[in-house]
């Protein structure tokens, strides 16, 4: 029986999800169609963009993604902090980006005075729209929602065209960020559509590599590699973008040749720091998905995320034990 969305997101145990959507049936959201030889590569560009200007809009931050032939991956951080500091103003003129909000909105915005009676609605709308801004249901529908009448439109049909709802994954510790982020960013070359992680189109490993390579700012579009631990440090990830860049290249390139070798952990700061050697992190991000359902992380993260989501059982336990254990 499919599981309630609050069942899986419980932003208690950690702010970090993983979102898989898959299309219906022979519906292709990019690629090329072999049947048909139509070609629906323009739709990456579509997807991406949206996914770009959702993460402007939103209090929610793009760690990774990629856009697949007939699915997305995406990873994704929730700061529920920062949506709850924003003034009035910025809740509102956010969600009319998206929405055109209700007439006690708009009102204010073009700077109408409200009666008291109003502000009771107004206030209470406004909070509405505050949580809205760092819900994940919210900002996956209005990606796939977006997509679907775009798509439906250009192939002149109506009808469903993604599989129901997203699959959500909670990433309950460092080592299930990490791993599930190679996971992602790997997926073209596991689908034998790119040779390198620098040649995968429309991914984010793609736009990070390009900006390390050409010495410029981490992209602003995702969350930072922000390096170790440290105080009054930003918001970000807590290792360094080029060790990052070099373990997925190198996981890559296993990946496509397993004649390179086992990946030397010397060699790879992110595997010391998470307490992982090369075989649990090759068995990771070549296998997440089929080891970890709605969550992953340490086991005795795990069992938390279960006890707050009121799960009778949690798929993923023992793999957890085995490839997760904390470092």
């Amino acid at each position: 029986m499919p599981q309630s969305r609050k069942s899986q997101i419980s932003l208690i145990d950690t702010p970090y999800y993983h979102c898989v959507s898959r299309c219906v049936r022979r519906s292709f959201l990019c690629g090329i169609d072999k049947y048909s030889g139509q070609s629906y590569e323009h739709r990456r560009g579509w997807v991406e963009s949206r996914l770009l200007f959702l993460a402007s809009v939103f209090s929610i931050d793009i760690c990774a993604y990629a856009v697949m032939s007939n699915h997305t991956h995406i990873v994704l951080h929730v700061d529920k902090t920062l949506a709850e500091a924003w003034e009035t103003e910025a809740v509102l003129t956010r969600y009319h980006k998206l929405h055109k909000g209700t007439l006690l909105t708009q009102k204010y915005l073009k700077g109408y005075p409200l009666t008291q009676g109003e502000l009771i609605s107004f206030d209470e709308t406004v909070e509405l729209y505050r949580k809205r801004l760092y819900d994940i249901s919210w900002f996956m529908r209005n990606l796939n929602e977006y997509i679907a009448r775009e798509a439906n439109k250009e192939d002149d049909c109506t009808g469903r065209f993604w599989e129901g709802r997203f699959k959500s994954q909670a990433l309950l510790d460092e080592s299930a960020v990490l791993a599930c982020m190679a996971y992602v960013d790997l997926n073209p070359i596991r689908a034998n559509v790119a040779s390198t992680p620098e040649a995968s189109k429309n991914t984010s490993i793609k736009k990070r590599t390009k900006a390390l390579k050409n010495k410029r700012p981490q992209p602003k579009a995702l969350m930072p590699f922000i390096g170790s631990h440290k105080e009054d440090m930003p918001k970000g990830i807590t290792f360094d973008l080029k060790d990052y860049c070099e373990l997925v290249d190198t996981t890559g390139r296993y990946i496509k040749d397993s004649k390179s070798g086992v990946i030397d952990d010397k060699q790879n700061p992110i595997l010391v720091r998470l307490g992982l050697n090369s075989v649990q992190w090759l068995t990771l991000t070549t296998e997440f998905e089929k080891h970890f359902y709605y969550a992953a992380g340490a086991e005795q993260m795990m069992h938390a995320f279960k006890r707050h989501t009121q799960h009778q059982r949690l798929r993923g336990l023992d793999k957890a034990r085995l490839l997760l254990k904390r470092a």
